[in-house]
């Protein structure tokens, strides 16, 4: 069923399951009923789910001695591999919660987090167990055969239940200190039924671990697949940042069901997929989508929503190709359990279709930050149900608004707004559209400038083209011009060969260049036209960019305007010459010589 499709409003779906079986039960279950069936193939090894029970088992009870157990942190700072799910695996077993720990986090802020996660334990390898700082936490290194001996082959049964804690996440946080999410057994088991459920998984899929460890997308592509009995396949680091590699990576492993990042998918539903392609669902999130599918691709594509402390996902619908529904992608609908409200700045609901903050209850809402009961009093409240019933809700901070058919169409953060020239602007609505402007395969838009209001700030495009040339700046604007407000046309159009990432998979907005404004050609003739017009809007436009002269031919935008000199532009030549000059016009034709054209034309048009 697509997403995108009419059906009546949904507000949060059916009641979530109330059987809970723990991941690590079911995956110990797999290893008792199919030991030889692969369950992760990594770039370092393949792990049968009897290996995979087994060895966990004897990790597990080593980690118990070194002092782990229930509500203790053990991070694993490991790479993306069939090791690193093995020794995630084993920290549960274990009873204690397992901390993603990327090898390439700069060390001041691992030394940050394990002191700030109370960690009891740190598993590592022999290349990374130097780089680990010194403190009260106990190193494990799993090159290192000595370290796991004392241990007995079987871990002492943590009695796990659902209100065990399971993961930590550590995320940016606004204090510049990144904070620790704490996830439950009991929410990372809801959200692996719904996935299995949803997408119908069985032992007879291949999934993909594409997704950076620090990303709790991770979390979504490891566990659910392994408590269903299929086997998961771990991409390496060079196939999971190209999209050529990683579309021939899912072709030649079969993979049935698959993640991909955002500004990954995009590209990966352009291009053109081979006959006999395995998959079948291909699941994205993590930024704001802001294109569809082509048509007739062999998967579906699904968009999904979730904040890391709603365990990965809360929302989730499917996306119709390009040309079957209208408008921008929505993030689908609240996942079984889950109440989603819109609502004010004082916690009440908006009235239908407006925009609002979502706020989200249910059983994939997490336990809060680690060692912060007041920021985790700041953003996991409680607020009451359209049917008057008390929950406890977290406080996303985003903007939503609820489509007619229950759909959420996401709108950017409430603290993404930004101002210029006196405008409040969203970046992510001119983003939305700056992706369908011909020739434009992926971009975004960013603010560059002094917030303090002592210099000027300006909107910039950037973009990535869609084939082997770049649109033209003035054709991507005069795009945008037609479908914006004057004041939200960017004034610079950047184009790079790709968007910058994180190691998460997500644009790396500090990455971006600033624009380089082309400095006013010094030999550049204004020529001594006796035309009217031309001296007119030659001396017009040199005084508004402050130089001492532009010649005819000159791209006033490539001379340093942008879209508000525009606008001075088009009001002066209508009071002029009493002509209807628009700033698509001019967007069309930023010279001169252009801009004369149009008047005289308009002229003979009224006259004739």
């Amino acid at each position: 069923m697509r997403a995108d499709t009419v059906e009546p409003p949904a507000r949060s779906g059916a009641p979530a399951p109330a059987t809970f079986v723990p991941v690590p039960t079911r995956i110990a279950a797999h290893g008792a009923s199919a030991a030889d069936r692969v369950a992760v193939a990594g770039p370092d090894v393949t792990l049968t789910y009897g290996e995979l029970d087994d060895r966990a088992d004897r990790l597990a009870a080593a980690l118990q001695a070194a002092g782990a157990g229930p509500g203790s942190c053990v991070a694993v700072m490991l790479p993306r591999s069939a090791r690193y799910v093995l020794a995630a695996a084993a920290v549960m077993k274990a009873g204690a919660a397992y901390l993603p720990l990327d090898p390439a986090t700069p060390p001041d802020r691992v030394e940050y987090i394990l002191g700030d996660s109370r960690t009891a334990v740190v598993l590592t390898d022999a290349s990374r167990a130097g780089a680990v700082p010194r403190g009260p936490w106990t190193v494990l290194d799993l090159d290192e055969p000595r370290s796991l001996t004392p241990a007995p082959q079987t871990p002492s049964d943590p009695r796990t239940d659902a209100d065990s804690l399971a993961y930590v996440i550590y995320t940016s946080g606004s204090t510049g200190r990144p904070k620790g999410v704490e996830i439950t057994h009991g929410n990372l088991a809801s959200l692996v039924d719904w996935h299995n459920d949803a997408f119908g998984l069985t032992a007879a899929d291949r999934s993909s671990q594409v997704a950076g460890l620090g990303f709790d997308a991770a979390v979504w592509e490891i566990w659910p697949p392994l408590a269903a009995g299929a086997a998961l396949h771990v991409a390496d680091d060079a196939t999971h940042r190209s999209p050529q590699l990683l579309q021939d990576w899912l072709v030649e492993k079969q993979i049935t069901v698959a993640f991909a990042p955002t500004l990954l998918a995009e590209q990966l539903m352009a291009a053109e997929w081979p006959a006999g392609t395995a998959l079948r669902t291909l699941l994205t999130g993590a930024e704001r989508l802001n294109r569809r599918p082509l048509p007739g691709l062999p998967f579906t594509l699904v968009n999904n929503y979730g904040p890391t402390e709603c365990t990965v996902v809360a929302t989730s619908g499917e996306v119709a190709p390009e040309g079957d529904h209208p408008g921008p992608p929505s993030i689908g609908r609240p996942l079984p359990g889950t109440v989603a409200l819109v609502l004010d700045e004082a916690l009440r609901p908006v009235r239908e279709g407006e925009p609002g903050e979502l706020v989200l209850a249910g059983p994939h809402v997490g336990r809060g930050y680690r060692g912060d009961p007041k920021r985790t009093s700041e953003r996991f409240v409680a607020v009451r149900t359209e049917d008057d019933v008390p929950v406890r809700a977290y406080r996303t901070g985003d903007r939503v608004r609820r489509l007619d058919d229950g759909r959420l169409l996401f709108l950017g953060r409430l603290d993404d707004q930004v101002k210029v020239r006196g405008y409040r602007i969203e970046p992510a609505e001119i983003t939305s559209w700056l992706t369908q402007a011909p020739g434009v395969g992926a971009g975004t838009v960013t603010v560059v400038g002094d917030e303090s209001g002592e210099g000027e700030r300006e909107l910039v495009a950037y973009v990535v083209p869609s084939g082997n040339e770049a649109p033209a700046a003035a054709d991507v604007r005069a795009f945008l011009a037609a479908q914006l407000p004057e004041y939200m046309v960017p004034a610079h159009v950047v184009t790079l060969d790709a968007l910058p990432t994180t190691p998460n998979g997500k644009l790396d907005r500090a990455a971006l260049p600033r624009p380089v404004v082309a400095e006013a050609p010094a030999a550049s003739p204004a020529g001594e036209s006796t035309d009217d017009v031309k001296v007119w809007l030659g001396a017009l436009i040199a005084e508004l960019l402050n130089l001492p002269q532009v010649g005819e031919d000159d791209n006033i935008f490539l001379l340093g305007g942008h879209s508000m000199l525009a606008m001075q532009v088009v009001s002066r030549v209508r009071q002029r010459y009493g002509v209807k000059m628009t700033l698509r016009q001019l967007f069309r034709g930023p010279t001169v010589s252009a801009i004369a054209a149009e008047v005289a034309q308009q002229q003979q048009e009224a006259s004739a």
